[in-house]
């Protein structure tokens, strides 16, 4: 199987996980038991699995963040709820969102079929590495198909992401430079991209620095060839990294499964969900 596939996949489902970073509901929800801001609500919804971990565990495995970011809401919020009640009231969050964007498109047999497909791809992700799948694989499946869906999704995008940090690492690219190198691109903007992770103008610039002494950035922060090719070969080691859950639904399913979820998450983003400065994918 080509390995791009996972990439088509991934970018096909996303929005359906990554809405609830974005939405009203999980705000409200997050602020409704305790933990005020988008950022610790974020930051301790999606680490809740894991349990009350120490700021520097999330800080590592997030690879991103600026450390002084998580440490302003971890372990803070653990002391405002428990990281089961941050993970129910998060799944509540996700239906009321679905529901609003989505409507009775959710309650047909479309969602279920879709639901059950992205649930079989979901038990071939080895979680050998990856921290975050693990965890989030120990709560409970929803009953409902749409919530199965999310959770099936959700489970498929931390084993991608586990890899994703794994490829980044193997190129020899730290948390900072990840985003600069990303920045470089031109896909999203430097500066959402270092203020919605937090990084100092100093840090970031050092980042820079380092990645145009390696031949990597040019003087106006776009990518050389050789960088280009380094950001490439992390890219195509994480297409690789996440194929075999693709793999073992094989070819015809996962198409399936595109054309199932592909108007879902079409809605969600023509909805006005994301951000246009700030891209709901990887990194």
């Amino acid at each position: 199987m080509d390995p791009t596939i996972s990439r088509q996949m991934y970018r096909t489902l996303e929005p359906y996980h990554a809405m609830i970073y974005f939405v009203p509901e999980a705000s409200s929800a997050y602020e409704r038991i305790g933990l005020p801001g988008r950022r610790m609500g974020y930051f301790a919804s999606r680490a809740a699995p894991l349990g009350a971990v120490s700021a520097e565990v999330v800080t590592a495995i997030f690879y991103n963040f600026h450390p002084a970011l998580v440490r302003s809401v971890i372990p803070a919020a653990w002391q405002r709820a428990k990281p089961a009640q941050i993970s129910a009231t998060r799944l509540e969050a996700v239906d009321a969102a679905l529901r609003r964007i989505l409507g009775a498109s959710l309650d047909t047999p479309d969602v279920a079929e879709a639901a059950n497909l992205a649930r079989e791809a979901s038990t071939a992700c080895p979680s050998e590495g990856r921290p975050l799948l693990a965890a989030t694989a120990t709560l409970p499946w929803p009953d409902a198909p749409h919530l199965a869906l999310w959770h099936a999704v959700t489970l498929l995008r931390e084993f991608r992401f586990g890899g994703h940090c794994a490829a980044l690492m193997t190129e020899g690219i730290d948390a900072c430079e990840a985003l600069v190198t990303h920045a470089a691109t031109g896909e999203v903007p430097a500066r959402a991209l270092q203020t919605s992770r937090a990084w100092p103008d100093g840090e970031w610039a050092a980042a820079g620095q380092r990645l145009r002494e390696r031949g990597w950035l040019t003087p106006d922060n776009t990518l050389t060839e050789e960088g280009q090719a380094r950001r490439a070969a992390a890219e195509q080691r994480t297409d690789q990294l996440a194929l075999p859950p693709w793999e073992h639904l094989g070819e015809a399913a996962c198409k399936r499964l595109r054309e199932l979820v592909r108007p879902l998450s079409k809605a969600i983003t023509e909805a006005g969900t994301f951000p246009v400065s700030l891209s709901p994918w990887e990194d």
